[in-house]
């Protein structure tokens, strides 16, 4: 049998020079499960007359990612031998491969199409030597199979179909995009992004050096006005920066409830829904930059809007189409007076902005007494049980997992932003927390940073000195971008220089628990979660702080801020810092020189970011001990590599443990053969009680000076676990309740569609429920499932 060679001549097959090749790429590996001439000889037997040598390579890889139940070594294999086809594939200078990408032409047209900038190839032109010297290309091995496919099927540059970048370029192409002539920092930042320690985000990674240069991640977008041209201009706004890769969240609760009489026409307005069916079509048909997903934008609506009941109704499932929104996440931006008046079962009154102008721009007290002065001079619409509405937002929650639940009193209050104006909205995933108005919009460079990257595996040790390293170059980073970013609108560029807000992340924080012997559920991990944090602020001010004294100035609207007055995020929720840091120092170098960026952190989702980089999602516990890996290669059972390390490390891992694990669901709670001490630290966040995240989330909440994106799980949701966690999210004062509820929604339609019982007795017993249900979970928190677990 004979394989095609990439010249295109032929060879004759031998299985030693197959297996020789399998060998020297298996070094390092556990040999006492990793056994290259059995895969050699699978190779073998599906060879086929004709194959390719990249073929034949696609096949080991694909063959050595089907035995990562028997030991996770194999999934480092297959990516060796992805990443070794690939390298054979592509040029090993950096500065050709720049040169391919710049000189691509249209298919279909064959006029230029070039893929970098002219400027970023003559920068790379210039030093093409010393950047060619800078990369190592022994690195791109340190990936696991489905973080390198996440990588190359999503963020290498291609031309045609044919990938020509490897995972070094992409990182060298984002560091000399940021600093440019500043090769010592660009450098900097490609052997701390290489060697995995932190990772810019999507938009950063597609977009670096190329003619689009729109480096910034997610933008928050304020209705310009309320009329038809500020609606279709702001329709505009987000479908080109949805374009240009940015994620979207906006703020609608300013535009007019339907009935509401419109002066310029003598009509009345219909409304936010027909308004938000225009924005769902937009994100429909756009599909974000080199993204293979179509767009989402998020909307913000406070409560009292009269058109609210249909508002939440958007995200339901079942209902008329026409009334429904498949492509935007529904999210309410909820005041105190809300939640205090469905806890003491009050009326609540929904009204128009334009009737009872001043509520979306209005907070804590002021806004109460503005909305009760409404109230007393029969302004609103319509006046229902406040627990009317809850239940509508419950019964969403039940069945699509949104409305996101983001409290207005607690974003803006513990907000450095507060001289500038209300906050009114957020971002897609409910995480950045900026000012935003028709004149400016919102915008965030974002990274995470690897935490498993800061653990010593050996000592199992938490090394906040690495931590704080890592903080202070992707701060110094994120911040330079605001300079260099090329701005979609003006409005997104005036925003940013004026508040330089950025937001640092982190991702992997279950498998620093897990690295470090800490059940999620343990006071060791929340206190660890607590000190994490703390250093990830600390740092980041610390990198600000020099950074203004660097620039001479602090960020043009600090006047004013609560730092400009010494007030920190933790001192806005009363907690103080730990004598771990020199707060006073820091104090007082930030009172001499100020900051450069008015907020900083910022925990968003990291799923595609984590997963190149071979970590958990962000702040999230894992989901399930075995979960299914995809991409377009093709999918493959894994277990959690921690898991399955112990469970080889004490002789109980088989093929009969594996499927004994996918038909319990993920989970080892009920294998006999398993001991306590492995259950309780590898618990689901199913297994894990909600109080705990929420806990989690609050301790860490007093050093993240915008917001995180929190989901919270409910196998069975109802509405007492509901009510429970979300007053009790409220109570702990954070500033996102909920992103997403996590629950099996599908299984809650079906048993509520098989209902037999008649209408009235059906109103009559969900009524009793809601009642009991709330009366529960807010006389009695203490004993709620959901909180006590």
């Amino acid at each position: 049998m004979y394989v095609i060679k990439r010249d295109g001549t032929q060879e004759k097959v031998f299985f030693d020079k197959i297996s020789s090749r399998i060998n020297i790429l298996c070094e390092g590996l556990d040999q006492n499960f990793v056994d290259p001439p059995k895969i050699a000889q699978k190779v073998v037997s599906a060879m086929y007359p004709g194959i390719t040598t990249v073929q034949l390579d696609d096949l080991a890889a694909g063959i050595a990612v089907d035995m990562t139940d028997i030991h996770p070594d194999y999934a480092i294999l297959a990516a060796r031998i992805s990443v070794s086809n690939l390298q054979k594939e592509t040029h090993d200078r950096f500065s050709e491969v720049m040169q391919e990408l710049y000189d691509n032409v249209h298919p279909q047209t064959k006029e230029p199409n070039p893929l970098i900038s002219k400027e970023f190839l003559e920068l790379v032109k210039k030093h093409a030597d010393k950047i060619d010297a800078a990369i190592d290309y022994q690195r791109d091995f340190d990936f696991n199979y489905f973080g390198f496919k996440t990588l190359e099927e999503n963020y290498l540059k291609r031309i045609g179909d044919k990938v020509v970048e490897r995972p070094q370029h992409m990182m060298m192409r984002v560091a000399l995009a940021i600093h440019g002539e500043d090769l010592e920092a660009a450098f900097k930042t490609y052997d701390y992004t290489s060697r995995k320690l932190y990772t810019h985000a999507a938009a950063t990674l597609l977009n670096a050096g190329t003619a689009n240069g729109q480096l910034s991640s997610d933008f928050h977008v304020q209705m310009k006005e309320d009329s038809i041209e500020g609606i279709y201009d702001t329709v505009a706004t987000c479908a080109r920066l949805s374009k240009a890769s940015g994620t979207i969240g906006m703020s609608f609760q300013k535009i007019r409830a339907s009935g509401s009489y419109i002066a310029g026409t003598n009509g009345t307005s219909n409304g936010i829904i027909p308004m938000l069916k225009v924005f769902n079509d937009a994100a429909r048909y756009i599909t974000p930059g080199a993204k293979k997903i179509k767009g989402m934008y998020t909307v913000y609506v406070e409560p009292w809007h009269a058109d609210i009941f249909e508002y939440i109704d958007l995200a339901k499932l079942t209902g008329e189409e026409n009334l429904r929104a498949r492509h935007l996440n529904i999210a309410l931006w909820i005041p105190d007076l809300f939640m205090k008046r469905v806890e003491q079962n009050g009326e609540w009154s929904l009204m128009c902005p334009n009737e009872c102008p001043g509520l979306d721009t209005s907070y804590g007290k002021e806004f109460e007494e503005l909305y009760v002065k409404y109230e007393k001079a029969g302004k609103a619409r319509k006046t229902v049980s406040a627990q009317k509405l809850w239940f509508s937002i419950l019964d969403s929650h039940i069945e699509a997992g949104m409305p996101f639940m983001c409290y207005k009193d607690a974003v803006n209050e513990k907000s450095n932003q507060k001289n500038v104006g209300v906050i009114s909205g957020s971002t897609r995933h409910a995480n950045i927390m900026q000012y935003a108005d028709g004149d400016e919009i919102s915008s965030a460079n974002i990274a995470s940073i690897a935490l498993p990257k800061c653990v010593d595996a050996k000592t199992r040790i938490f090394n906040f000195e690495t931590l704080h390293d890592i903080v202070k170059v992707a701060v110094k980073n994120l911040d330079k971008m605001i300079d260099v970013n090329n701005y979609v609108f003006e409005e997104a560029k005036v925003g940013a220089l004026k508040h330089r807000g950025i937001g640092l992340g982190v991702q992997g924080l279950a498998d620093v628990f897990l690295m470090m012997r800490h059940p999620y559920d343990s006071p060791e991990a929340r206190q660890l979660n607590k000190d994490i944090f703390e250093a990830i602020y600390y740092a980041a001010l610390e990198a600000s702080n020099e950074l203004a004294k660097e620039a001479g100035a602090p960020y043009p609207s600090y006047e004013g801020s609560p730092m400009s007055q010494g007030i920190l995020q933790h001192d806005l929720w009363n907690v103080k810092g730990s004598d771990r840091f020199d707060w006073d120092t820091l104090r007082s170098n930030i009172k001499s020189h100020g900051v450069r960026n008015s907020v900083l952190i910022s925990l968003m989702p990291t799923t595609t970011t984590s997963q190149f980089l071979g970590n958990n999602n962000s702040i999230e516990p894992y989901q399930s001990m075995i979960f299914t890996q995809r991409s377009a290669s093709g999918e493959c059972q894994a277990v959690n590599p921690y898991l399955l390390k112990d469970l080889i490390e004490r002789g109980l891992w088989s093929a009969q443990v594996k499927d004994t694990l996918v038909s319990s669901n993920g989970s080892i709670q009920k294998l006999p053969y398993i001991s306590d001490d492995l259950k309780k630290l590898y618990k689901t966040v199913w297994e894990l009680s909600q109080r705990v995240l929420i806990d989690l989330a609050a301790d860490r909440a007093a050093f993240v000076d915008q917001s995180q994106t929190l989901n919270l799980f409910a196998a069975d949701p109802n509405y007492s676990r509901l009510s429970s966690m979300h007053f009790y999210t409220w109570k702990r004062g954070l500033k996102t309740g909920m992103q997403f509820l996590r629950a099996n929604a599908l299984e809650a339609m079906r048993m509520n569609m098989n209902d037999k019982k008649t209408p009235i007795e059906d109103e009559v017993e969900k009524t009793a429920e809601q009642l009991a249900a709330i009366a529960c979970s807010l006389e009695n928190p203490e004993a709620c499932v959901s909180c006590s677990g």
